[in-house]
């Protein structure tokens, strides 16, 4: 059986990186170990960049993710993130847009996302993994 092929979401990169116990970073944490095939996009890198707290935070995390699989935004992706979000618009759900291009890139390329976000629950056909059980309030 192949290796499963991840796309690391935000917010599992974020507890990764600050060694959290969560169920996305002990994933990510195996994954890289080699139990997976570790992927990166342009929207995750962004959204990580643009919330450096120094340089040597960016350099880290520029670093750390050199020598994944880097997936390309294509138009073809471009044009499929604006269907799915027209999609999800009419059945009354709106997401951010760098979630909706996560999940587009997940899709096309048939990855996994690693994330404790709810909302990716929310598109048809994702794969999800790490997002823990509603709890009781």
């Amino acid at each position: 059986m192949a290796n499963p092929r991840l796309l690391p979401d935000t917010c599992a990169w974020i507890d990764f990186f600050r060694g959290a116990d969560s169920e996305p970073a002990r994933f990510l944490e195996q994954a890289l170990r080699g139990s997976a095939t570790v992927c990166v996009c342009g929207p995750i890198l962004y959204e990580l960049v643009q919330g450096v707290r120094s340089e040597k935070e960016e350099t880290a995390i520029i670093n750390a993710l050199e020598g994944l699989v880097a997936l390309e935004v294509t138009d073809t992706l471009w044009i499929g993130a604006g269907r799915l979000s027209a999609q999800l618009k009419k059945q009354g759900i709106t997401l951010p847009n760098s979630d909706i291009l996560i999940a587009a890139v997940a899709l096309e390329n048939d990855l996994t996302i690693l994330t404790r976000d709810r909302h990716f629950l929310r598109i048809p056909h994702l794969a999800t993994m790490g997002i823990p059980p509603e709890t009781a309030r």
